[in-house]
């Protein structure tokens, strides 16, 4: 580092330490919607039980951190991969969101351990590299913490991106913090990047590409029961059903405010659903919907997934009580809204419905994994902001199972077009499972790769 990067290191690393407080408060206010977050709390600050202690000791720890739900599921199928070709390997997993957390204990096998990541600040990070002593650092996606980075290369401890992107947003930031991100990522050991892009990005800040890969989340298989399910729903209904999927904080409004300003006629040829992407909205975005004077059904409600999708096809709206009805005026029916309150069960509401409006693309947060729909056979209509997924974008709009949208109102007119053209509809879900094919085998790519920095037995 130059003696100005030294200076901006230290002056971040004093800013990390002077926040530990407000890390600490912020954790447990929110932990009122989102319990787990205040649970081990003391392990962002590198202090852990008498357990993970014994633990932590014996083991020859890979540690992968997966910050939130997306990159959980990447680990997973990395860790998968790994783990068949060395049957022996041990995994530290961390996370930074409560989703992550939760998703991430399901990738845990015999021997491996979970613990919520270390906050940026040196002295939680010489703890926790003391404590586990990994012999191989793999942060998912884009996670470059520069204490990490520092405390893993004065160790000795290979530090390695993988499955990593940059988006041309993210790479400005960057070079706005060239000061402090530009030594982060030429401390990195090596990276390995989606695609070529993105490789061009992070070689620009000085990190060690070794190549492109490709997106390990088309190595991603279907939850096959949900799917059956979904898929065997779609079949049988007589309707078409429109997705909102992954929602996130302004688009269920415009969801909910597209669909009243539709004619009835058009409203009953369709069921509308939504699926936050947060579980801590449910209960307000229910509340949203409820006020517009509609009839809400809600997948809690029902005990199995048949007797919800089976509650989809029942389209026929309430009328609106009216004392003194004029026969010249068209009755007014109230909207039939369906939600998704439920965790881990994407594949049956991908399988279930003809096309879904994806998420976080219909506000400026750069989009939700669209790869999960047309893993399913759902096509998806995509809005503006698609920066998380520039490139699997751009090669689903050129393959013909995505469509695009300025707004969610055009979105939602473009999707039911779409679904209720039969011909053009079945060839686009035909066209999905080979889209998701011809992009598969990043994972396998990424673990042969990753051979010369794996633990020696």
């Amino acid at each position: 580092m130059t003696r100005f990067e030294r200076l901006a290191f230290h002056l971040y690393g004093v800013l990390m330490r002077l926040l530990c407080p407000w890390v600490r408060h912020r954790l447990t206010a929110r932990s009122a919607i989102q319990p787990l977050l205040a649970s081990q709390l003391e392990e962002r600050f590198g202090v852990y039980d008498a357990r993970l202690f014994v633990q932590g000791a014996q083991a020859a720890w890979i540690w992968v951190h997966a910050v939130s739900l997306g990159e959980t599921r990447a680990a997973g199928l990395l860790m998968a991969e790994l783990r068949r070709q060395h049957p022996a390997l041990r995994f530290l997993l961390t996370h930074g969101t409560a989703t992550g957390r939760e998703a991430g204990s399901r990738l845990l096998g015999p021997g491996d351990l979970q613990v919520w990541q270390p906050w940026d600040a040196a002295p939680a990070v010489q703890r926790f590299l003391d404590h586990f002593k990994p012999q191989l650092a793999l942060m998912i996606e884009t996670e470059v913490w520069p204490h990490w980075v520092q405390g893993c290369l004065a160790r000795g401890i290979p530090m390695c991106l993988v499955n990593a992107r940059l988006s041309e947003k993210s790479f400005r930031s960057a070079k706005r913090l060239a000061w402090l991100a530009k030594p982060a990522y030429q401390g990195l050991t090596a990276v390995w990047a989606q695609t070529a892009d993105d490789a061009l990005r992070l070689g620009a800040l000085g990190a060690k590409v070794q190549g492109a890969l490709g997106n390990v989340k088309f190595d991603a298989k279907p939850n096959a029961a949900q799917s059956f399910v979904g898929h065997q729903a779609r079949r049988a209904r007589s309707n078409v059903s429109i997705l909102l999927a992954s929602s996130r904080p302004g688009e269920e409004d415009m969801f909910l405010q597209a669909i009243l300003a539709m004619p009835n006629d058009l409203r009953e040829t369709a069921s509308f659903l939504c699926v936050p992407r947060h579980p801590e909205r449910f209960e307000r975005i229910a509340m949203q919907f409820e006020a517009c004077g509609g009839e809400l059904v809600r997948r809690s409600s029902f005990a199995t997934l048949q007797a919800f999708a089976h509650a989809l096809d029942l389209t026929l709206q309430t009328p609106v009580r009216d004392s003194s009805p004029d026969p010249l005026r068209p009755v007014q029916r109230r909207p039939r809204m369906f939600l998704g309150d439920s965790m881990g069960e994407m594949s049956f509401y991908y399988a279930l419905a003809n096309v879904a409006l994806m998420g976080a693309t219909f506000e400026p947060l750069g989009g939700q994994n669209l790869i999960e729909a047309l893993a399913n056979g759902c096509p998806v209509v995509l809005g503006p902001s698609t920066y998380n997924f520039q490139d699997a974008a751009a090669m689903a709009l050129s393959a013909g199972v995505a469509r695009s949208s300025e707004t969610l109102a055009q979105g939602l007119q473009l999707a039911l077009k779409w679904a209720h053209a039969q011909t053009d509809w079945v060839q686009a879900t035909e066209r999905c499972s080979d889209f998701i094919s011809e992009h598969q085998g990043a994972s396998q790519s990424l673990a042969m790769a990753l051979e010369p920095y794996l633990p020696k037995a």
